[in-house]
């Protein structure tokens, strides 16, 4: 007897997941439902691709006007060219993603609903003129933006972080509500492409909240330096208001005195909320409240629903939502055939194009402060990126690396704000994920590269533990 199994959100990373690992099961019968337009998920369409590509733009005139090597008139940002590439790329990269659900279809016991599915009892969905009683259902929707209830915000216009990658028209001044990851990559992006004259509210000391604090300060300081960014810190929205002219006045509060600022435009990157609105979960016993969803990606209230990716609220991150689809669609398969389910563990890793790329923020496994939290044992390591000549010959000698190692020697986890962390972020997983021993990692390269920092942290751990 066959499985019927429905995934809701089929076109995301994490619903994707799902289908491709339940395709090929025999006995398993798929219902894909996405109602999407154009269809190709977060990721592809308002996530990770499309604001790295705006990212890049900027990027490049970033890096001009901060090398007093070079001559001649300073290029400007062109917002429309911008845009239009930018939608020609995630054009392609969504139509690759449908075609991978749309063939997915073509098997025997898949079937593709085009239309939005609601819960209209435990497990039974209205899709279109259709009602499916599946044996499970996977919740994979996504995300979508979040405003703050903030008064009077109702009568200004907002504009989120989906509304900039889309904007070729930039006020000369902004008011920035948000700087977590979104925040830290839109914000360098709005002051180099449209040259504005930014306010960002901060509510803590400093940013980053995951890094340790000489990272975030690291990170404070750069922005105010290189971008000439207004950043407030403990610093809280208490209303908003149009003014005459089609701004905006918002009052703030900075340890109880409040102050007035101004601006052309009103900015929300306040992070991203689980897509869950209209699907009839009043329908059901599900209570999407923290904790709603066990490790093993089941509701808590339903062990026959099982919800992955952003829908979660667990950790919206692509590879994130990725491997807990292939979870997911594991444990359905267990959980059919009576056996043991896995619960998903993800070793800490985040990546933060911050400093539109220049200085981005990588965090694989432990910070100092999660391992002193988590009372481990370790000693830790820190380099200056200006201590290695090969930053200060590419012009980007800012930020630092951290490196935090056990008494043993298994590498716990590192830090990097600097140039290309980014790219030096797998290696390190690598590392830490396989919880090898620092001592017995080569501390060389083989050409000056940026890597550099990596062996440098590598050989005074290494000296540390040993003495």
């Amino acid at each position: 007897m066959s499985t019927h199994v429905a995934i809701v959100g089929a076109y995301g990373s994490a619903g994707v997941a799902v289908a491709q690992r339940l395709a090929d099961i025999p006995d398993i019968e798929l219902t894909l439902v996405d109602d999407g337009d154009p269809g190709g998920g977060l990721c592809i369409l308002r996530g990770c691709m499309p604001s790295k590509e705006v990212l890049s733009a900027a990027e490049h005139r970033f890096v001009a006007r901060h090398d007093d090597r070079l001559d001649g008139p300073l290029p400007a940002v062109d917002t429309d060219r911008v845009v239009e590439t930018k939608n020609e790329h995630t054009a392609n990269f969504a139509a690759h993603r449908r075609a991978a659900v749309e063939s997915l279809a073509e098997h025997d016991d898949v079937r593709f609903l085009t239309e939005r599915a609601t819960f209209v009892d435990d497990r039974t969905l209205r899709v279109g003129d259709r009602t499916l009683e599946p044996d499970y259902v996977v919740v994979a929707t996504g995300s979508t933006v979040t405003v703050p209830d903030l008064p009077g915000i109702e009568d200004v216009p907002v504009e989120t972080s989906a509304d900039v990658l889309d904007t070729t028209d930039l006020g000369d001044s902004g008011i920035v509500m948000g700087f977590g990851y979104i925040g830290l990559e839109l914000v360098p992006y709005l002051a180099e492409a449209g040259g504005m004259d930014l306010t960002v509210i901060e509510h803590d000391d400093r940013p980053l909240d995951e890094a340790d604090s000489p990272f975030g300060d690291d990170l404070l300081s750069y922005y105010r330096e290189a971008f000439d960014i207004t950043v407030l810190t403990n610093t809280y929205e208490k209303r908003v208001e149009p003014t005459d002219d089609g701004g905006i006045k918002m009052v703030l509060e900075t340890n109880g005195t409040e102050e007035t600022v101004e601006a052309d435009q009103l900015f929300a990157f306040t992070g991203r909320r689980p897509a869950l609105d209209g699907l009839g979960l009043d329908e059901t016993p599900l209570d999407p409240e923290p904790g709603w969803v066990r490790d093993t990606m089941q509701a808590r209230d339903d062990e026959r629903v099982f919800v992955v990716g952003d829908a979660n609220g667990k950790e919206p991150i692509l590879h994130v939502a990725k491997e807990q689809g292939f979870l997911a669609a594991s444990n359905i398969h267990a959980h059919r055939e009576g056996g043991q389910l896995t619960e998903y563990e993800n070793t800490h890793h985040h990546v933060v194009f911050s400093g539109l790329g220049v200085l981005p923020y990588a965090r694989v496994g432990h910070s100092a402060e999660s391992a002193r939290d988590a009372g481990l044992e370790h000693i830790t390591v820190t380099r200056e990126a200006a201590s290695d000549g090969v930053f200060k010959t590419k012009n980007v000698a800012d930020g630092r690396g951290r490196l935090v190692v056990g008494t043993d020697g298994a590498v716990l986890g590192w830090q990097g704000l600097h140039y290309h962390a980014d790219v030096m972020a797998k290696t390190m997983q690598v590392i830490v994920e396989m919880g090898l021993d620092v001592r017995d990692l080569p501390d060389r390269a083989y050409h000056p590269t940026t890597p550099e920092i990596l062996d440098s942290l590598f050989r005074e751990a290494a000296t540390e533990l040993d003495s």
